[in-house]
């Protein structure tokens, strides 16, 4: 009886209430698809389960998952093997200023395009050293890793992000699968201007180009003229499982063959298969890196036995939980907002009055709000996608086109700025384990930097709204 009405929107209005309130993102996805699952009549027990079966079952999901799991199980590998102490070795030998350590870290993140979480636990622990030797703040080095671990991917279609995106896309208007979704998203990236803002912003302060303002100010003159790199006071974040994995005893990392060969692999599976298959083989490059570190770290000795591989791989795992929890999730509120025919109706109460201007000014400034309060980004993706997309395909009159395109970057760049800001962000909260940084002197320092970005997307996107209009 709900179907198609307003109160199909009830589901995602009580995932945005929630996280609003509560501000965790799981707890707020999952009471809004139960209230989804009891307004189609069933109840929330076996009518949940099911809807965890159509959701979750897919194997398009099971492969989303399963990247997640390996860039994990790779992580904790590195970490193992002390690739990033012998990383700040070498790169600490090659930086004499401060300028110069906070520039080799933006090109490292940068550089590391293709995992959110992977970017700050190898960019933060190998370039720690060598930014404290320069007296740069614990609060900078979190800045510039969390302005570099989310927003890159964003802007490749080789990444777990772009992966996700198109998963949400597939199928949306007249998205008829995955491959088309992916070339959305492709489309769309001239549009981020988020993104390319939030990582300029932070390069060109990094080189010095751009002057620190607000509360970074004071935390880098604090390191500079005091050597303190973190303020007094400072309760540096504490890692858990992977942050538990020490080097071996022992042994000491080869850069070629515990870093640069598993990264390659990576890049060379993923960009060889999008040229010469059109189709990302994302999950079977992560799969052959991770088999080929796991051989050889095996054949050098660093595993006691096989169980000794497995616990270590585990703790990888056990790492990048939570996202995988966030991304489950969202798939299920994408399915149960579909199931109501949420889209539909947005589509005809707004037809009438929703210009494409207001529809990316609007897309972005909510995504942002419900991104920050709730922490997570994926989770905002998947309350606004279903939503969004099909609004845009009927202003761009049931075709692909720069509305469309747009308004896909507008959902992407705001649910971006919550993951780059929020302290509940898990990339934020990373960036701040990988610098080894206060978490809200992180988020307080870094604050003032993305709301200029979004301030200024804002802006972009009211612009751009107009000039595309059909």
């Amino acid at each position: 009886m709900f179907e198609g009405t307003a109160l199909s929107l009830l589901p995602v209005a009580v995932a945005l209430a929630l996280a609003f309130k509560t501000r965790n993102a799981v707890f707020s996805l999952f009471i809004g698809s139960v209230v989804g699952v009891m307004m189609l009549g069933s109840d929330p027990f076996t009518g949940t389960a099911q809807l965890f079966q159509d959701a979750l079952g897919s194997g398009w999901f099971i492969w989303v998952i399963m990247i997640q799991v390996f860039v994990g199980i790779l992580i904790a590998y590195f970490m193992f093997a002390g690739v990033t102490e012998r990383f700040a070795e070498l790169v600490s030998e090659r930086v004499e200023s401060d300028r110069g350590a906070q520039g080799m870290t933006w090109v490292l993140g940068v550089l590391v395009f293709f995992s959110d979480y992977f970017s700050p636990l190898l960019s933060g622990p190998v370039m720690r050293p060598v930014t404290d030797e320069h007296d740069v703040s614990r609060e900078k080095l979190a800045y510039i890793l969390d302005s570099t671990s989310a927003a890159v991917p964003t802007l490749i279609p080789i990444s777990g992000w772009a992966v996700f995106i198109a998963g949400l896309i597939a199928e949306q208007g007249n998205v008829a699968n995955q491959t088309v979704a992916l070339d959305v998203f492709v489309n769309s990236i001239l549009y981020n201007f988020y993104g390319v803002l939030s990582i300029a912003l932070a390069g060109l302060i990094a080189a010095g180009i751009v002057s620190d303002f607000g509360p970074m100010k004071k935390a880098e003159s604090r390191a500079r003229n005091t050597g303190k790199v973190l303020r007094e006071g400072a309760n540096p974040l504490v890692g858990v499982e992977i942050e538990d994995i020490d080097p071996k005893e022992g042994k000491r990392a080869s850069i070629v063959l515990h870093l640069f060969v598993p990264v390659l692999i990576i890049l060379g599976i993923s960009i060889g298969t999008f040229v010469v298959l059109q189709s990302v083989k994302i999950l079977a490059a992560f799969m052959a890196a991770t088999a080929y570190l796991a051989i050889v770290m095996y054949a050098q000795g660093y595993f006691d036995d096989v169980t000794h591989l497995v616990d270590i791989s585990t703790d990888g795992i056990k790492g990048v939980f939570p996202a995988m929890m966030v991304l489950g999730l969202a798939y299920m509120i994408n399915e149960i907002t579909g199931q109501l025919g949420a889209p539909d109706f947005v589509i005809a109460a707004t037809q009438g009055w929703l210009t494409p201007a207001l529809l990316l000014f609007i897309t972005f400034v909510t995504g942002a709000a419900i991104s920050f309060f709730s922490g997570t980004s994926w989770g905002t993706y998947g309350i606004m996608i279903p939503i969004i997309v099909p609004i845009a395909f009927s202003m761009n009159g049931g075709t692909f086109g720069p509305v469309l395109y747009a308004a896909v970057a507008a959902v992407v760049g705001g649910g971006l700025f919550g993951d780059h800001c929020s302290p509940l962000s898990d990339t934020s909260i990373l960036s701040s384990f990988g610098a080894a940084s206060d978490h809200m002197d992180h988020v307080r320092t870094q604050l003032p930097y993305a709301v200029a970005a979004g301030g200024i997307t804002a802006v972009g996107y009211a612009v751009v709204g107009v000039l595309i209009a059909p």
